[in-house]
């Protein structure tokens, strides 16, 4: 009895860990865990980042705790955690333009084995000698198309072209022509309109108001020879021509002058209810990316069979757009809290190297994820399969004609609301084009001026 009762003493007297040992038959307490904790940018993708979460904790012990920001708001979120005594260990900054609002907690990346993994590292973020972002995933985007519906326009005896498939159109006014025509046809062929619901709902606009605008910036800065790349040339305008605003104008008023919502309702749709609209065979097209494959089948009564997702390069009536390809390129990069504890840097970095090297996380990559991850550790077979980042290697194949990411260099998330606004009140009649020309051109200088 003394011998039990002088144990006891001891394990209560060597603290709380080892109390739980002696009294756990020898397991470790949750509380030793060890944590690091991951902001997510992407909302549409978090239910798969909690999943892999469980999964790393199960297969290394280590809790990866996930945080998603809402739709928009990832920088005002990332400013908010970054404070907290404990803040993110892995969050993503925007490229170079990121890089340059969070150096100050980005650790150094150049000696890991994720960035040896990179099969392109001149698609890092650096800074001298230094690797301070990774990018994690290669991305495209453009017009979505559903070629049943458009094989079904094709048909018809009395349409206005005398192309015979989508893969004739290869400029904007043959788009312009199709996409008018099909609108005329629109009962014939089941459709509410050829594309889906411009979403200009507060914080939904980014297809727009960036994505979208790359392409007219990417033809304005491509042409200052003075700069290796479109996104040097952007970061190094203090103000903006807007040289091609009206090809802008062109597949804007496209958009909105044949879809499935009236012009003056847009202000109330979401992407949720865009891809909705398109998943449901009541738009024939819809402007995004190859993430959005996951919201597509997702969707509750989806129609669109896998076989029949393509797409189509974002036509704007520029010269020789006859050999434009997809926009495609990477906006995220994740980076390493350099504030932390080096142990939990350490064991972010391995919780990135496990997801993009090991079965389990390269599994998630390619099939929940949906990346196309540019890391050296995934075999053709083991690269995403579903329709949209086929299309993406597709178009990636062919090689120099894409339109880089350009809006990397877009001055603030302020420029890009000011534009998405503007464009509201255009589409509901309440802001001539000039006012939006204008609106832009000053929210840029304003931006950078704010930024010295």
């Amino acid at each position: 009895m003394k011998k039990k009762l002088l144990g006891l003493v001891m394990c209560v007297a060597m603290g709380s860990t080892l109390f739980a040992g002696c009294g756990n038959n020898g397991k470790t307490s949750t509380s030793a865990t060890k944590e690091i904790y991951f902001l997510n940018f992407k909302p549409e993708i978090a239910q798969v980042y909690d999943n892999i979460a469980k999964d790393y904790e199960k297969e290394k012990g280590v809790k990866v705790k996930v945080v998603t920001a809402a739709s928009g708001t990832y920088e005002t979120t990332l400013k908010s955690e970054i404070a907290k005594s404990d803040a993110p260990t892995i969050f993503q900054i925007n490229g170079p333009v990121g890089y340059q609002n969070w150096k100050d907690y980005t650790l150094d990346l150049k000696d890991t084995k994720l960035y040896s993994y990179l099969t392109d590292k001149s698609l890092a973020v650096k800074n001298g000698d230094g690797v301070y972002g990774i990018p994690y995933a290669i991305e495209g985007y453009g017009i979505i198309y559903n070629e049943a519906i458009m094989k079904k326009y094709f048909a018809l005896t009395d349409k206005a072209v005398s192309i015979n498939s989508t893969t004739e159109i290869t400029n904007y006014d043959t788009l312009k022509k199709v996409v008018e025509d099909m609108t005329k046809h629109k009962d014939q062929l089941g459709i509410k309109g050829v594309f889906a619901s411009t979403s200009l709902k507060s914080g939904e606009q980014w297809r727009w108001q960036t994505h979208l605008a790359n392409l007219p910036f990417y033809y304005e800065f491509k042409e200052n020879t003075k700069y290796d790349n479109t996104i040097l040339a952007g970061l190094a305008a203090d103000k903006i021509d807007f040289k091609y605003a009206n090809n802008y104008k062109n597949i804007f008023d496209l958009y909105i002058n044949n879809s499935s919502t009236d012009k003056k309702l847009l202000g109330s749709k979401s992407v949720d209810d865009s891809m909705a609209d398109f998943a449901l065979g009541n738009a024939a097209m819809v402007q995004n990316g190859n993430w959005a494959w996951n919201q597509i089948k997702g969707v509750s009564g989806n129609k669109v069979q896998e076989s029949d997702i393509k797409f189509l390069p974002i036509y704007t009536g520029v010269a020789g757009e006859e050999k434009q390809g997809l926009c495609i390129g990477t906006e995220n990069f994740f980076a390493i809290n350099s504030k932390v504890s080096k142990e939990k840097q350490d064991e972010s970095i391995a919780f990135l190297e496990w997801l993009f090297s090991s079965d389990t996380g390269k599994k998630y990559v390619t099939k929940d994820l949906g990346f196309i991850a540019p890391f050296n550790t995934f075999s053709d077979s083991e690269k995403p399969s579903d329709p949209l980042a086929k299309e993406i290697l597709s178009w990636n194949s062919k090689g120099g004609n894409n339109v880089s990411w350009t809006f990397a260099s877009f001055p603030s998330e302020n420029f890009k609301n000011a534009f998405g606004d503007a464009l509201l009140e255009y589409s509901q009649g309440n802001k001539s084009w000039d006012d939006v020309v204008k609106t832009v051109k000053d929210s840029w200088q304003t931006e950078k001026a704010n930024k010295k």
